[in-house]
């Protein structure tokens, strides 16, 4: 790690130099006006993890109501047209069962907004559950069994025959392209953007490459199954939920069930994983219906077959890429283009260029992401949605380019590297991509790397190197708030309705709230995942750090206002400005006077009060006006190729990374690691089966559906640059989706050096690579 530290500290050297009034003392950036040391940049444990190791952490499914009655779900088998006969008689007269529930008694319900929609909502589809007889999906819920135990439900619903009337319905590719394609757009932006004449440059090119690239179809596969838990009571649904949205979840069923959203209590304190699939989707809405039909309250736990029927995935892709470059490497065009489908009650296209718009300098671009419509269930975000299919087909073409030009991977992508945003001509906020790529060939040993493929043997197996570069951009949603409580004990208590997915939430918090205030870090509580705490943050788009570390840091200012109006003249503090103290030592003090200090406590006691409380408000995401914000990322791979059975093997991954400041090293190195993993698996297993005869997904579970298992994951090192970012909160950008963005054109770049196999269809399964 001494090269590492090194590198980072020459590049951070120069960052000071080049911009000194940005920066504080010790070579970070102070972008909010404080600057002291503390926890952030520790390695701190999560302190939620005695609880899960103990059991005690209750998820969504292991609520305990009293009297609650359990559900399961029957699906269409058709994917489009109307139910002709549905028969449940038996299994209303099956043992146990409380209701069955139908289109023909299900509670009048409104159709469930999609995702953002007036920036509150958070589903998956726009259609109302449940209310007519028709079927828009194969897979589609069109009843649920309710009964005193689950086994009791599940057998019912297997009495349940169904009779359906079909309607043509669009389930292959090839019949959607003929019936022609629509501009796509995603967050309301147009996924379609042109700069110069990209085609008559490539067309005049010395250098070049044209390739078609594709990603299958993936499905979500939390560890923790979608579950929901719900009760009516007093006119208030309160929902336990396995969500990463509870205030957006909050304000949709409040929509779909004609309620004020101050009606409707979502609580999700732990989440075994979400990666954009654990928003509302049809099951919630299921449950709260026979709830308030059973007048009971109501488990539905998806099975894992359920998740791939109810809860969408990502969309597959064909994508374009074509590179024109003259013949010292500079790229004088970058063309990607290409299709993507999307059902026709969702608008998600898979934005598979957004990783283009600012990965490399090109003298033009030409970028495209064209949509078809199936009948299918709504695919929706999927860790990295764009950037993670996106990089894939983009690196796998710059290593195609660099072999043409005789020019090294690394050294091809380095002397791309542009000055500013390629696209819109702003700078970037902070980019060390380069750093990250210096650092981590020297790590990895990319020097021992043969230039051409089949050049390295042990016995059976063809080893190879190959590397890709990662990005995702940084975001930070409006809508985050927060609350913290201090108290006469010196301890403080800060809330905030954001959410626990793994990824450490209540100790990042706690750390941020414990270094503002001057405490230690067993003196912090944290409270989220409830939807009456304060703010509206997602957990997604890789920015809940930033939205909520923001408005931790806006109501520690609101609550140092607060006290210094309860200094009386008596106090060492009185009189003084907010930002003319600082705290430490569970107290304040004058900055340049740290003499004059006065604890917390004893403010509190002279006025006479247990405890205080202040809420702050995140301001506007401004840091996005000025500047291009990203994450990024330099990853390598060693993989092996058997020569005789062509079976696929990673035996090491690196990744390199400059992605601001790391608040806590020890969960974001797990963050970095479970991103790689999962890159890895869409490189070389993952891949929905979808059966275009019937449009129905024919491996929907993890005995068909390949992920990553313990024996499949080599040794992997996280190494990163450690630059803090001076205009992002806390100086940190966004990690919780950029270790899948390159790994997986890294994975098969790594193979084609090993055997010399181009790989453009994913996944690279073995009969890819045999001879």
């Amino acid at each position: 790690m001494n090269i590492v530290k090194e590198k980072a500290q020459q590049v951070m050297k120069k960052a000071i130099e080049l911009a000194p009034d940005k920066w504080m003392p010790g070579g970070r950036p102070d972008p909010l006006g404080e600057s002291r040391e503390g926890y952030i940049g520790m390695p701190v444990s999560r302190i939620d993890g005695p609880d899960k190791v103990a059991g005690e952490a209750r998820f969504a499914a292991e609520f305990a109501l009293e009297h609650m009655a359990y559900a399961a779900l029957v699906y269409s088998t058709v994917a489009k047209g109307s139910i002709a006969t549905l028969d449940t008689q038996a299994a209303e007269a099956a043992p146990g069962v409380v209701l069955v529930m139908t289109h023909k008694n299900a509670p009048p319900m409104q159709p469930m907004p999609l995702f953002m929609s007036a920036q509150k909502a958070a589903a998956g589809e726009k259609v109302a559950v449940l209310q007519d007889d028709q079927v828009h999906y194969n897979g589609q819920p069109i009843a649920l069994v309710l009964a005193e135990t689950q086994e009791q439900a599940d057998h019912a619903r297997s009495l349940i025959h169904v009779t359906y009337l079909t309607d043509a319905a669009v389930t292959a590719l090839a019949t959607a392209m003929e019936q022609g394609t629509e501009p796509g757009a995603f967050m309301g932006q147009p996924l379609k953007k042109e700069v110069g004449d990209a085609e008559g440059k490539l067309a005049q090119a010395a250098f070049k490459t044209d390739a078609v690239y594709r990603t299958p179809r993936q499905n979500h596969n939390a560890i923790e199954l979608h579950a929901v838990t719900v009760a009516w009571e007093d006119g208030i649904l309160r929902v336990h939920d396995a969500t990463q949205a509870v205030a957006h979840t909050a304000w949709s069923l409040a929509q779909v069930f004609g309620l004020q959203e101050a009606q409707v209590r979502v609580s999700s304190p732990f989440v075994g994983g979400g990666f954009g699939g654990k928003t509302l989707w049809r099951h919630q809405v299921l449950a709260a219906a026979a709830s308030k039909l059973a007048k009971r309250p109501v488990r539905l736990m998806l099975s894992r077959e359920g998740v791939y029927r109810v809860v969408g995935g990502r969309a597959l892709t064909e994508q374009r890429v074509a590179i024109g470059a003259r013949a010292d490497g500079m790229f004088e065009a970058m063309v990607h283009t290409g299709a993507t489908t999307m059902s026709r009650n969702n608008d998600f296209p898979e934005p598979f260029i957004l990783a283009t718009q600012c990965m490399y300098g090109a003298e033009s671009f030409k970028l495209d992401v064209e949509t078809v419509r199936m009948d299918m269930l709504a695919n929706t975000f999927m860790r990295a949605p764009g950037e993670a299919p996106g990089t894939f087909a983009l690196e796998c073409a710059v290593d195609e380019l660099a072999e043409r030009l005789d020019i090294d991977p690394i050294e091809l992508r380095i002397r791309n590297e542009p000055a500013k945003d390629p696209l819109e001509g702003t700078p970037f906020s902070s980019r060390h991509l380069v750093a990250a790529w210096r650092m981590g060939a020297e790590r990895f040993g990319w020097d021992a790397r043969q230039r051409k493929p089949r050049m390295r043997q042990e016995g059976e197996w063809l080893i190879g190197l190959g590397c890709a570069a990662a990005t995702y951009p940084y975001h930070r949603m409006p809508g985050g708030a927060a609350r913290i409580t201090l108290r006469r004990d010196g301890s403080a208590h800060v809330a905030f309705a954001a959410h626990e997915m793994g990824m450490g939430t209540s100790t990042t918090h706690a750390m941020v709230a414990a270094e503002r205030l001057g405490l230690a870090l067993e003196q912090v509580t944290v409270a989220y995942g409830d939807s009456t705490l304060p703010g509206m943050i997602l957990a997604g788009g890789s920015q809940q750090t930033a939205s909520v570390g923001h408005a931790v840091i806006a109501a520690q200012r609101a609550l140092v206002t607060a006290l210094l109006k309860l200094s009386g003249k008596e106090s060492p503090l009185h009189g003084l400005k907010p930002d003319s103290v600082a705290a430490r030592d569970g107290g304040l003090c004058k900055i340049d006077e740290p003499g004059r200090f006065e604890s917390y406590a004893a403010l509190l006691e002279r006025a006479g009060r247990e405890e205080i409380s202040a809420e702050g408000e995140a301001p506007p995401p401004f840091e996005y006006m000025h500047w291009s914000m990203h994450s990024y990322g330099a990853i390598f791979c060693e993989a092996r190729v058997n020569v005789v059975t062509g079976e696929p093997r990673v035996t090491r991954l690196l990744g390199a990374y400059d992605c601001g400041r790391v608040v806590n090293p020890k969960t974001a190195t797990s963050q970095f690691r479970g991103g790689m993993i999962m890159g890895m698996g869409m490189a070389l297993m993952e891949e929905t089966n979808f059966d275009e005869r019937n449009g129905r997904v024919m491996n929907p579970s993890l005995a068909e559906y390949h992920v990553p298992v313990h024996l499949d994951v080599p040794e992997i090192e996280v190494i990163w640059t450690d630059i803090a970012d001076p205009h992002a909160p806390m100086g940190a950008r966004g990690i919780g989706e950029i270790g899948i963005t390159g790994t997986g054109a890294a994975v098969v770049n790594a193979l084609y050096n090993a055997c010399g196999k181009r790989v453009r269809d994913l996944p690279a399964t073995l009969d890819k690579l045999v001879e």
